[in-house]
Parts: C-alpha cells; sequence; structure tokens
C-alpha cells in the first residue's frame, strides 16, 4: 500500500531515517521541522498518515494533535522522548492512534505505520454503507457524521473517546471489559495499557453524564468493566461509586495497568 505520509520531526537526522525507510516501501513522503510547518501542509495537502515528534519549535506536537483533531480525523502517529506513563495517555487523550518513545526500532515503526494504514485503509473502504444512528437513553452516537450529542448537546470527542462510545453503544447493557475494549480501540498493541480505557472513561463522563461522579450511562460494573445503560435503569447492580474514578475494571484498579510500555 503507497501512501502519502507527513513526518514532522526537527530532529533532521530522524527526520532523513524515517524519509529513507518510508521510501523505501514505496511511500510519498513530505518532511517539515516544525508545528506550524506541519500544519500548514496537512491543511495545503492531507496525508494518508502523519508522523509527529512531540517537542517542536514554534508549535509542539501536542498542539498540533489538539488542532487537527478539531479539523479532520487524519491518522497520527506520535513520537516523542517522554517515556512515562501519563506522557503516553496524553498524546492518546489528544487523539493520537499510536505513540512511540524515543529512542526507537525503525523496524517497529514501519510495522505500526502499516497497521495504521490498512486500518484507515478499511475505514474508508467501509465508508459508502452509512451506519445507523446508535441511541443509549440521552446519548446519540452518530458514526456516520462522527458525532456524538447527549442531552441535547453536541460533545467534541478523540477518535479514541468515539471509538469506545461507539463499541458500548452497538451493544447495550453488554458488558465490556477493559481488555475487550483496549482490543476495540488499539487492537493486539501490547504497548498500550489498560488505564487508558480508564482515562477515555473519566474524560468521557465529563462530557456526557449531568453528574460524573454519579454516572447514570457510562456505568462500571464492578469486577467486570464498563456498561453503557439507560439513564432510567443505570443504577441498578453498579454503585453510587461509579462515577470518575470509581472503576475497578477487569479484575484490577487502574494501579493494576499493565505497567507503561517498552522503549526500542
Amino acid at each position: 500500500m503507497c501512501a502519502y505520509v507527513v513526518v514532522a520531526e526537527d530532529d533532521k537526522k530522524q527526520a532523513e531515517l524515517v524519509r529513507r525507510y518510508l521510501e523505501r516501501e514505496g511511500h510519498d513522503v513530505v518532511v517539515v521541522h516544525d508545528g506550524r510547518a506541519a500544519l500548514e501542509q496537512v491543511r495545503h495537502r492531507p496525508p494518508d498518515l502523519l508522523v509527529l515528534d512531540v517537542m517542536m519549535p514554534k508549535v509542539d506536537g501536542l498542539d498540533v494533535c489538539r488542532i487537527l483533531r478539531t479539523e479532520s480525523d487524519l491518522p497520527v502517529l506520535m513520537l516523542t522522548a517522554r517515556s512515562t506513563e501519563d506522557d503516553l495517555l496524553l498524546g492518546l487523550d489528544l487523539g493520537a492512534d499510536d505513540y512511540m518513545t524515543k529512542p526507537f526500532s525503525p523496524r517497529e515503526l514501519m510495522a505500526r505505520i502499516r497497521s495504521l494504514l490498512r486500518r484507515s485503509a478499511r475505514t474508508v473502504a467501509a465508508a459508502p454503507a452509512p451506519d445507523p444512528v446508535l441511541t443509549v437513553g440521552a446519548l446519540r452516537v452518530d458514526p456516520g457524521r462522527h458525532e456524538v450529542w447527549a442531552h441535547g448537546r453536541r460533545i467534541e470527542c478523540t477518535p479514541g473517546e468515539f471509538r469506545l462510545l461507539e463499541v458500548l453503544a452497538e451493544r447495550p447493557g453488554q458488558v465490556f471489559t477493559r481488555a475487550q475494549i483496549l482490543e476495540q480501540l488499539h487492537g493486539f498493541d501490547r504497548y498500550i495499557t489498560s488505564r487508558t480505557v480508564d482515562v477515555h472513561v473519566m474524560n468521557l463522563r465529563k462530557k456526557i453524564e449531568p453528574h460524573p461522579r454519579r454516572a447514570r450511562t457510562l456505568v462500571t460494573v464492578y469486577g467486570v468493566g464498563y456498561k453503557l445503560a439507560d439513564g432510567e435503569a443505570a443504577g441498578a447492580g453498579t454503585g453510587a461509586g461509579a462515577g470518575e474514578g470509581g472503576a475497578r475494571g477487569d479484575g484490577g484498579g487502574s494501579g493494576g495497568a499493565e505497567g507503561g510500555f517498552r522503549v526500542a
């Protein structure tokens, strides 16, 4: 699969290395060295994928990702020297589709790029058939328009948050473990932790629940995981702690996450 890829990386040697590997696989590549140039290039000619460094001059990668997520669903793979779990979660929360820390293996980078391009191609291929609007209580998830409405208000969601709601809304009332949700969000990527789900849930509750600490729609089923429930019946079996920060997921609290990710 040949694609058009923009690489935004201020380290010119690093950028050249990524460019060579991409061109070796037949991709069309444009390299820029600061965040402002990345935004201009993406807007001028939308790519199939953006490889985005976090630490860049003028506009950093996190702000680039935040801005682009208000404009498009462009696949974004972030590169960064920051290696804590909080940094990873922040990147994903802002809408990155994948995240790698430096130093990284070029072969692993290419494998992740191939995975993102395949996933994006499948989404495009499935686009002609409009998806039905999914309604659960006061929540409406519109996959075709990529919109979420709660209590009559349109809600802005990151791609990860939207996909989580879509998965749950397709089977209202069914309980999903964090492992099952992660599989839907990121496939079998062993570098993404179950803590990611907790972060998405916490942020979504702030957006869709009138009282996030007393969640009635996106609820926790203790010892199992999460489900979407009609607000009238949501309280059953979840307890008052089903709100923000109360998730214990599938057999453990957020401290039981799989423990960060590997630096290649």
